[in-house]
């Protein structure tokens, strides 16, 4: 073999070839040992950026620690909810879509805000923006001075950041393709969700010094429910109706859930999740009568909501409509979810009561413009986070000021008063310059983004694959093939056949 080579490297070609080859190998092993250099100086190094205006603490606090751990697992099991309740609100032939969609959602949320998402939100930066963090180098023993070790909050906030992701899907189901879904939630999770919420729970947002009071949101009426719902309107908008969907204006109406039962209980799921959501929120177990007014509250809205939306609907067909109870609890619960801290108990079932009948109010406009949102996101995230973003200004008992590591701060310069109790409309106005600033950029963001998927031919599945189903045409099998006795095809007994319009109601 020494011999061949010996041979070989006396003529010019050979000896040409040998020299630039072994060249190229070096020049490799030199890029590769100056990356494997630069990424360990890169995460074994301090961020260059300014720490957050607050100190840490020199110590993680146990039991705040604990406490935002539990919230973070509730927040999550929330999956299980949405996936339940919009599972039941569909049809058979997209479950398993829903399901998927669920479970992928979570995957690449947690990756994205891993990587750059919590960096954005909550990494200092800007008043738009934030630059710190990014892949969680840098990272101190907690966040802030919140007492929080530092991954225990992230995880807390990945859960929100998730949440927001599930949101947008519930307005898009049935026609949406398994692609687009991949890549309108990379930009949700990504940029549209972390920046905007960085402007009101950053270190340094810029809606937390507007005149003439400060935007509050407590836990996320706006940052996580109106984002959600506003990009679920855009996805709505750009995708069009489901195929045969006929609106209460054009004498037809929404096609009913397939299964009730999973719907119900995935709502009933929902709601013991906010309880990780709201009072999880006050990040401190030491604020033992803030974390009790806060889940009084969350559960007084919820009662107030589920009841007001099932007297309300009663006049209009004469029958107690569950579907649109489980609607009415959660917008009590989504509209809580700002001023929880800052209420009273009256105040709570005041704002969840008018949240249940604003929900149906809103489910109805998007039937008027032709909007096919067919779990009602739109209405129950969108609109109801709005009103209850707007509703501390008004109900804000002048009581409360901020959760803080030890306990509340309640001095006079925190302290938030709504107009009904003698606080002018000061925090009205700030509350509605928030709200206004994001849902609008929400809205014009999303739109872009939508119409952005539309235009690489995935967002929406071809008429042939709607007509048979996503479960059939993206993911190979329904969600319960007992139902087509051992036919591969969607002609199933008591359902919509393949070639009924999507829009028909099923019998079972």
């Amino acid at each position: 073999m020494f011999e061949n080579f010996m041979a070989s490297i006396k003529q010019p070609d050979r000896r040409k070839a040998f020299w630039t080859l072994l060249a190229a190998k070096l020049l490799g092993v030199a890029v590769l040992v100056l990356l494997i250099k630069g990424l360990a100086f890169y995460f074994s190094t301090p961020a260059l950026a300014d720490d957050a205006a607050a100190p840490p603490p020199a110590y993680v606090n146990p039991m705040n620690t604990l406490w935002v751990l539990v919230a973070a697992f509730l927040v999550f099991f929330m999956q299980a909810g949405f996936m339940a309740l919009e599972a039941g609100f569909a049809r058979t032939r997209e479950t398993v879509n829903i399901l998927l969609e669920g479970i992928v959602d979570t995957c690449l949320c947690g990756i994205l805000f891993w990587a750059w998402g919590f960096a954005f939100m909550f990494g200092a930066g800007n008043g738009f923006i934030g630059h710190q963090y990014f892949f969680l180098h840098g990272a101190p023993d907690t966040y802030g001075g919140t007492g929080v070790a530092f991954l225990a909050f992230f995880l807390f906030q990945f859960a929100f950041a998730d949440t927001c992701s599930t949101i947008t899907s519930g307005a898009m189901v049935g026609r949406t393709g398994f692609v687009g879904d991949l890549l309108y939630s990379f930009g949700v999770s990504g940029f549209i969700y972390p920046i905007l919420g960085h402007w009101a729970w950053g270190p340094d947002g810029w809606l937390n010094t507007i005149k003439p009071a400060a935007f509050h949101d407590f836990a996320g009426s706006t940052v996580v429910h109106t984002i959600g719902g506003f990009v679920a309107l855009a996805g709505a908008i750009a995708l069009g109706p489901r195929l045969g969907r006929k609106f209460k204006r054009d004498g037809g109406g929404m096609p009913p859930g397939h299964d009730m039962v999973i719907a119900s209980i995935g709502g009933v799921i929902l709601w013991f999740g906010w309880y990780g959501f709201n009072p999880g929120s006050t990040l401190s177990a030491m604020d033992m009568q803030g974390c009790g007014r806060v889940a009084a509250n969350t559960t007084l809205a919820a009662c107030a909501g589920g009841l007001s939306t099932l007297f309300y609907v009663y006049p209009r067909n004469k029958v107690w409509d569950c579907g649109m109870t489980v609607n009415g609890f959660l917008a009590g619960l989504v509209a809580i979810t700002c001023p929880c801290y800052w209420v009273s108990p009256l105040g709570a079932i005041l704002i969840g009561a008018i949240a249940g009948v604003f929900v149906v109010l809103a489910i109805d406009l998007m039937e008027w413009v032709r909007v096919d949102d067919p779990i009602g996101a739109v209405a129950v995230h969108g609109f109801c986070g709005i009103w209850g973003t707007l509703s501390l200004g008004l109900f804000a008992t002048g009581e409360f000021g901020a959760a803080g590591p030890m306990g509340a701060d309640n001095s006079a310069a925190t302290v938030v008063t709504g107009l009904f109790y003698g606080g002018g409309t000061a925090q009205l106005i700030g509350q509605a310059i928030g709200s206004a600033a994001i849902t609008v950029a929400t809205l014009v963001v999303g739109l872009a983004l939508m119409y952005a998927v539309k235009a690489t031919g995935t967002l929406r599945i071809s008429k042939e694959d709607e007509l048979e189903g996503l479960d059939i045409s993206e993911h190979g099998g329904p969600a319960y093939p007992e139902l087509l006795g051992g036919s591969t095809g969607y002609h199933v007994a008591g359902d919509a056949p393949a070639s009924a319009p999507t829009g028909a109601v099923p019998a079972k």
